[in-house]
């Protein structure tokens, strides 16, 4: 829920840490483009919802349906959420090391953030839901042999 306040945050106007991101994508929350606001707000929406899947999948609803559509949405985010962040993370970091070359149209200020921040957060984050998942299901076991 932290990272999808920051998105909030940049959605509102805010500009602390946007550079982070991006130079040019500052430039344009500096000139109001209405595009970004829409996409920051998307962006929270995102994050908003990959933050509740796996609270749904891991709570019992009274309808087997709704169980299994949770259990699978919250799934897939953590595979989408991993996936991403070590991908992501994996492009940045070779960029900064020079593997790729990008040094003329690379923001190294904002490439360094992704490659330490804002990247691995989302590989943490997948990380994470699915050690939950992977402890909820395993514990599911246990309930529905002893229960």
């Amino acid at each position: 829920m932290l990272f999808a306040a920051v998105s909030v945050y940049w959605a509102l106007g805010g500009m602390w840490l946007l550079a982070t991101v991006d130079r040019s994508i500052e430039e344009q929350a500096r000139a109001g483009n209405k595009g970004l606001i829409l996409a920051a707000w998307a962006a929270a929406i995102l994050k908003v919802s990959a933050a509740v899947l796996p609270l749904l999948a891991l709570r019992r609803f009274s309808r087997p349906v709704w169980n299994r559509s949770a259990w699978l949405l919250a799934w897939l985010s953590a595979a989408i959420l991993s996936f991403y962040g070590l991908v992501q993370t994996a492009v940045s970091q070779a960029v900064l090391v020079g593997f790729i070359d990008m040094s003329s149209a690379a923001d190294h200020r904002a490439l360094a953030w992704h490659t330490y921040l804002w990247d691995p957060w989302f590989l943490i984050w997948g990380l994470l839901v699915t050690a939950a998942l992977l402890r909820s299901r395993h514990h599911r076991g246990q309930v529905a042999t002893h229960g």
